[in-house]
């Protein structure tokens, strides 16, 4: 027999050839062993290891109630009422584009813009944060709430979370005080959580006024509960009881806010002020604490607050009347003549004018080859300072700038708080303007003029000032010069009422005015309003005396013939102005009125002013017979809203 030769079929050579081949199998399965346990162990851990906790146990957040809003008195202005909003949890989201999304969206009647700006959060969200709840819908309707309810099992990693909801019981009445709340930014979510904070999406924040000022205190602290859940992001009842009993911590409520504001005046004020614009201010002249305070027109917080549609957005943007501005602090205006204590301070202090210095008044004053005109066509005659602040009389003040010039009066402004912000905090506001020589040579064409400050000295030309600036001014007229910072706050609470802090009156500068300047000037206003030949004599009370001035400041130039306020176009019509203080000799209080477009001083702010001031008296009356407790009963409107539309 043939020897037997080493070929191709040798059995050992076969057996080499399959090991080699299931070495390079067990080499490749190692590698891709290797890899994917880099991928879950390393690149992916943190990914994984939240998603294998989070298939078990789940921290629910318990939300924090935020901290209500009162008036002196105690009545609840804002608070909370039970809601309830949908959130999505993109990692329990299975099949969430193919099916979640549609459903939710043929649940709640969302549009295609709504389904598309939901889509997008649900695809960030899983990228970004897969375990981070997005929002579908705030504050539901009992039906949208009724149908996702009633279709949670076809809706994976869908909530519906009780949430408080903020309740303005005020509706526009303070809407400037108080502000509104809207959803949090990403760029404020990752600037306030960088601080500190632990906000998280589809949270909402306080825009302007209180809301805003005092974020962080309403804010509180939330809370958390674990729960045992699916992968589908759903709880288990039957393994919570496998927790233990430290896995809830409470939340904690915000603080209370506690206003120097007392309802019942504000609501007061609110029906007496005819304007359907303007501004109303009543404070504290010894302690510079708000009491009331009106910006109209308002807006409705709740609106803002809530599911706002752009038709109502756009709506409040093209308003001509500006709802979301402040006239109290954040417009100013030209004063007119409540404007003249001023210049009638300035003059005193130049020591060339006193309150028994005489003028004239023909009904004009000559100034080159231009009559500057008094608001009496006839004139006032011979007039002394106590005289021309009495019947409002141009041809005095006229007198004075064309003697002294414009900055000894602009430095008076000054000192009393003009041209610069009041720091009031909790509203946005403007510096108004206190124009000088110096400010008409940088914006004036040809530099300054005598004639500016003929028109300063009667509170019109470049003078503009915001109603709280005017208040703060005729309260240290009041007061013996004493120049307050506002105050809308009187303390803040915790829930159980315990005094967190308390505001104390803040003196911003005590103005050096000699007491016989203030002696004349406070008689002159006591005349305006209880003598006759007084610009406020019709208004005046019987049973409180008032210190006051009236103003009508031009808003365009007056032409040959006087026109009366029904012949003018509404947007052409003079602002009307009162500014005033009660007692005269003891004051307690002052009130500035602007009734913007409103026609006289006289006839269209001196009436409010001295019913405001009436009704303060009358509301101490009714507290000194029968002091009311402190309560803790929510606001409800009893006096019908003001027409609002331009005539």
């Amino acid at each position: 027999m043939a020897p037997r030769t080493l070929v191709a079929d040798t059995p050992g050579r076969d057996f080499r050839k399959r090991f080699l081949w299931l070495g390079i199998a067990m080499v490749s399965g190692m590698a891709l062993l290797a890899l994917q346990l880099y991928r879950l162990q390393i690149a992916q851990a943190e990914e994984y290891a939240a998603k294998s906790v989070a298939n078990f146990v789940k921290e629910v957040r318990l939300r924090a109630d935020r901290g209500a809003i009162k008036d002196v008195r105690g009545t609840i202005l804002v608070d909370s009422r039970p809601s309830f909003d949908a959130f999505l949890t993109p990692a329990f989201c299975q099949a969430c584009a193919e099916k979640v999304i549609p459903k939710l969206a043929e649940l709640l009647r969302m549009d295609d813009a709504q389904r598309q700006r939901l889509e997008t959060l649900a695809r960030v969200g899983r990228r970004n944060g897969p375990f981070q709840p997005v929002p579908i819908l705030v504050d539901l309707t009992r039906d949208e709430y009724d149908r996702l309810n009633a279709r949670r099992n076809e809706l994976d990693g869908v909530d519906i979370v009780p949430v408080p909801h903020r309740n303005y019981r005020t509706g526009s009445l303070l809407s400037h005080v108080i502000g509104y709340m809207n959803e949090i930014t990403q760029e404020e979510l990752e600037r306030f959580n960088a601080d500190g904070a632990s906000y998280s999406r589809g949270d909402y924040v306080g825009r302007r006024g209180l809301e805003r000022y005092f974020e962080s205190q309403l804010r509180g602290t939330d809370g958390v509960r674990q729960e045992v859940v699916d992968a589908r992001g759903q709880t288990l009842e039957a393994f919570n009881g496998l927790l233990t009993s430290d896995t809830t911590r409470a939340p904690v409520p915000g603080h209370n806010i506690i206003l120097s504001l007392d309802m019942r005046l504000q609501e007061a004020v609110e029906h007496i002020f005819p304007g359907i614009a303007g501004a109303v201010v009543v404070i504290d002249v010894s302690t510079g604490f708000i009491r009331a305070l009106v910006s109209r027109p308002g807006f409705d917080p709740n609106l803002l607050t809530g599911r706002i549609t752009p038709e109502q957005m756009g709506a409040l943007a093209r308003d001509p009347l500006q709802p979301m501005i402040n006239r109290v602090t954040a417009e100013h205006y030209a004063p007119g003549s409540i404007f003249k204590v001023v210049t009638a301070l300035a003059a005193f202090k130049s020591g060339q004018f006193s309150p028994h210095t005489v003028i004239n008044c023909p009904g004009g004053y000559r100034l080159g080859t231009r009559v500057w005109r008094c608001h009496r066509d006839a004139g006032h005659g011979p007039r002394d300072g106590r005289e021309a602040l009495m019947s409002s009389c141009d041809v005095w003040y006229y007198k004075v700038a064309d003697v002294l010039g414009l900055d000894p009066i602009s430095e008076m402004g000054r000192l009393l708080g003009f041209g610069q912000p009041t720091g009031i905090g909790v509203m946005a506001e403007v510096p108004g303007v206190m124009p000088t020589s110096g400010y008409h040579d940088r914006v004036t064409p040809g530099g300054y003029f005598k004639g500016a400050a003929l028109n300063s000295s009667i509170g019109q030309g470049d003078d503009a000032v915001t109603v709280m600036q005017m208040a703060l001014m005729y309260s240290a007229i009041a007061n013996g010069g004493t120049l307050y910072k506002p105050q809308l706050v009187a303390r803040l609470e915790d829930a159980a009422g315990r005094v967190v802090t308390e505001s104390e009156p803040e003196v911003v500068r005590k103005v050096d005015i000699p007491e016989a300047h203030l002696k004349a000037v406070k008689e002159g206003l006591v005349a305006t309003v209880n003598e006759g030949g007084g610009t406020a004599f019709a208004s005046r009370l019987r049973d409180v005396v008032v210190a006051g001035k009236t103003g009508t400041a031009q808003v365009a130039r007056i032409g040959a013939v006087r026109l009366r306020t029904q012949q003018m176009d509404y947007y052409m019509r003079h602002h009307a102005w009162f500014a005033g203080f009660a007692p005269a000799d003891k004051p307690e209080i002052a009130v500035v009125i602007l009734n913007e477009h409103g026609g006289g001083g006289s006839s269209d702010a001196a009436p409010t002013g001295l019913e405001v001031i009436a009704k303060y008296f009358e509301l101490k009356k009714q507290d000194a017979e029968a002091p009311p407790p402190l309560v803790n009963a929510p606001y409800v409107r009893s006096t019908p809203a003001k027409k609002r539309a331009p005539n």
